[in-house]
């Protein structure tokens, strides 16, 4: 009798964290199932899969978690070790719950970003700054739970935090100047921009020090945020990403202006209407402006979906425009310069 009773007292443990693990991966199979499919018939399945990618794996360490508490209070052991064992698990349970709301954050706010036509996708410096509030928050929970006060750590917290602020005054101005960047929405991840000092391309991070800018060929420029936000800089996405470009050119002074005009522009019509990146709607438009020396100057306005396409729009354009005024007998002339050469007598 006293062998059973021994037995089932080291057995009832074991089968209460086997009966939790149990539980855990049949709610990992079953129940983040269901949930996936309440998500999807409610309209909601973006949400679904946001909380479905959260939790997987974390409810089966809740499961487990509860499983060990539950032995542990079946299980004779010495307080003391309990409560340390009970405080452990109370840090992990935490400490994952923390994890998982992290998580739904970063999900549920790129989620947002990225609606509607100002959106514009998560940063990391954004993504890391919310992790970083959220952990904060938790590790001072873990702490208060497990009998620690947090009011004497928190006034070393800020006296030190001083110094760091003085000795990390450079790295500060940075993630402060980063921060500006994301609230004033001047300059977004996947805008194209152009720096006073000459330096362009796609932002393609705001990161804790610096912005990431990739030029069309693919190098990476790396820009400090201070030095950014305090630069003049042109962005060609806002107010809207589509963008009016201008071709400048010449004509002979014997060309008939009227035909000039009429053969230019079914040309533009054309390259906006069959070359991709141009704005097919778009009604092209030229204006003469300058008796030049040698010829008499014209700008042709198109319009292009994006910054980057005007590339293969000024490409198109002139080749095709050259063609048809060589069909159309329009000289395109070139700068003649006269020398006079005094006659020498040796």
């Amino acid at each position: 009798m006293n062998m059973f009773l021994d037995i089932l007292k080291y057995a009832l443990p074991f089968a209460l964290i086997l009966f939790g693990l149990l539980l855990g991966l049949l709610f990992e199979k079953r129940g983040l199932r269901l949930v996936k499919k309440i998500a999807k018939k409610t309209g909601w399945e973006g949400y679904g899969l946001i909380i479905v990618g959260a939790l997987r794996g974390i409810v089966l360490l809740w499961f487990v978690v509860a499983g060990v508490f539950a032995a542990t209070l079946s299980f004779p052991i010495n307080t003391s070790v309990l409560d340390i064992i009970q405080k452990v698990l109370l840090a992990i349970f935490l400490a994952s719950v923390t994890f998982v709301i992290s998580k739904l954050a970063v999900s549920f706010i790129e989620l947002y970003s990225n609606r509607g036509e100002e959106g514009s996708p998560l940063t990391s410096l954004f993504e890391n700054f919310t992790r970083l509030i959220i952990f904060s928050i938790g590790v001072l929970i873990i702490i208060q739970s497990l009998g620690i006060a947090i009011t004497p750590l928190l006034t070393a917290l800020g006296i030190g935090g001083v110094s760091i602020g003085l000795a990390l005054q450079n790295t500060l101005s940075n993630l402060f100047s980063g921060l500006n960047i994301l609230t004033s929405k001047k300059v977004r991840v996947g805008d194209y921009i152009k720096l006073g000092s000459g330096e362009e391309g796609y932002v393609t991070d705001i990161a804790w020090r610096q912005t990431i800018i990739k030029e069309y060929n693919e190098n990476l420029i790396v820009i400090p945020n201070s030095y950014l936000i305090s630069s003049n800089f042109k962005n060609y996405a806002l107010p809207g990403k589509e963008l009016l470009i201008t071709v400048e050119l010449g004509v002979s002074y014997d060309s008939d202006l009227e035909q000039v005009e009429m053969v230019t522009l079914e040309i533009a019509k054309e390259v906006m209407q069959k070359v991709e990146g141009g704005i097919s709607d778009f009604e092209p438009f030229l204006r003469f402006n300058q008796f030049d020396y040698f010829s008499i100057n014209l700008t042709v306005y198109l319009r292009v979906k994006e910054f980057i396409d005007h590339l293969i729009i000024r490409h198109e354009f002139i080749k095709r425009l050259r063609k048809r005024y060589r069909l159309e007998g329009i000289e395109l002339p070139f700068p003649i310069k006269a020398t006079y050469i005094p006659d020498k007598k040796f």
